[in-house]
């Protein structure tokens, strides 16, 4: 099958947490034999903010880290959709892509039809900027492919699209697993971005003065950290480490006992049931992992056994103080965790869920069409 990819960007993951799961879903895909092409914009935000930090070392990076995944940067006003979609078999549109653009794959599918199309949304926007959502045009979409129910539940509730599927994100195992024998840089680890002050609080919360507190030697890794947000790492005593690339995570996480989950505020508030990539790529290093409150009503994983659950800053420094010091609960929550990852929430998975959807959407018009006159 030949599955064409439109996404702000594959190459860089600088704030761009969904290029985590589509290089997985895409290195799957390949694996079992299929093409894959995937199309971002030459003016990528998350590209140009990643190249005048850090130059274009990162990209080369990339490319040594995933050979076998490749983009084809265009400009949106030159783009030959004809071209880029002659011979695809089913399309996938990420929501960071322009609506214009948008709105052309879908005119372009209703006048060709050879092909299954679907929306990717992988972001609380739905919620937190839904005239913007409103404003895309999926009439000649298949479908949309939700990263949690609530979000498939507000597509169909609101009249976005006709049908829509939960498709969650998950690990890519090749990449995310345990590293055994690290060196030991220190207690606690934190990879995110400091983001649009939507979780400050909960951050202070259980994750700046549990450290503080506690007196735990500590790192963070992440962009966007306002001058107000490095004061108070300093004041709690924590390195800021700046931007990792992602596929370097399972090294780092391998030299700290124990890492942390923060939800932003939509998703715990609107959007239950919907944790970062963060979460299962963390599991599936095998680290163990406490996280502030969020309702698991998906049945993902199974709090306490998979990662502690703290209610408050108080639970918080009471847990980690118990993963650090009691080895027989460091290791079982990280073979817990590992082992529901491997069991249910890889990119293989992902591509299963996939597949299955494209099986039941059936041939598509013009294929159908062919049949009938062959009939």
């Amino acid at each position: 099958m030949r599955v064409t990819v439109f996404c702000h960007s594959l190459v860089s993951d600088w704030n761009h947490g969904n290029a985590h799961f589509l290089r997985g879903v895409c290195t799957d895909l390949i694996a079992r034999g299929h093409e894959v092409r995937v199309y971002e914009p030459a003016d990528a935000w998350s590209v140009s903010n990643l190249v005048a930090e850090h130059g274009t070392a990162p990209l080369d990076g990339f490319a040594r880290a995933y050979p076998l995944l490749h983009s084809t940067r265009y400009q949106p006003d030159t783009l030959d959709l004809d071209a880029a979609l002659a011979d695809a078999d089913l399309v996938l549109v990420h929501e960071w892509s322009d609506h214009g653009l948008v709105k052309r794959i879908g005119e372009h599918r209703h006048a060709n039809g050879h092909y299954r199309l679907l929306f990717h949304d992988t972001h609380h926007r739905a919620v937190t900027q839904p005239d913007s959502m409103a404003a895309y045009d999926l009439r000649h979409y298949d479908g949309v492919l939700a990263f949690g129910s609530a979000i498939r539940d507000l597509y169909q509730r609101q009249g976005w699209c006709e049908r829509a599927w939960t498709w969650h994100e998950a690990a890519d195992p090749r990449v995310f697993h345990p590293i055994a024998g690290a060196e030991r840089a220190g207690d606690l680890v934190w990879i995110g971005n400091w983001g649009d002050e939507e979780r400050t609080a909960e951050l202070h919360e259980f994750l700046l003065d549990p450290v503080k507190s506690l007196g735990l030697q500590a790192r963070i890794h992440g962009v966007r950290y306002p001058q107000h947000a490095l004061d108070a790492l300093r004041d709690a005593g924590i390195a800021y480490a700046g931007w990792l690339p992602n596929y370097e995570a399972p090294q780092v996480f391998a030299r700290y006992c124990v890492t942390v989950h923060v939800p932003r505020r939509p998703y715990v508030q609107a959007l239950p049931g919907i944790p970062t990539i963060r979460v299962f790529e963390a599991l599936a290093c095998g680290i163990p992992l406490v996280s502030a409150p969020w309702d698991d009503c998906e049945g993902l994983f199974e709090p306490g056994a998979d990662f502690l659950v703290a209610r408050d800053g108080q639970q918080m420094r009471a847990h980690l103080r118990d993963v650090l010091h009691d080895a027989a609960l460091a290791r079982s929550l990280a073979e817990h965790g590992l082992r529901t990852i491997l069991a249910r929430h890889t990119c293989a998975h992902r591509v299963d869920e996939l597949l299955a959807i494209h099986a039941e959407l059936g041939p598509p018009r013009a294929h159908s069409a062919a049949l009938s006159g062959l009939a």
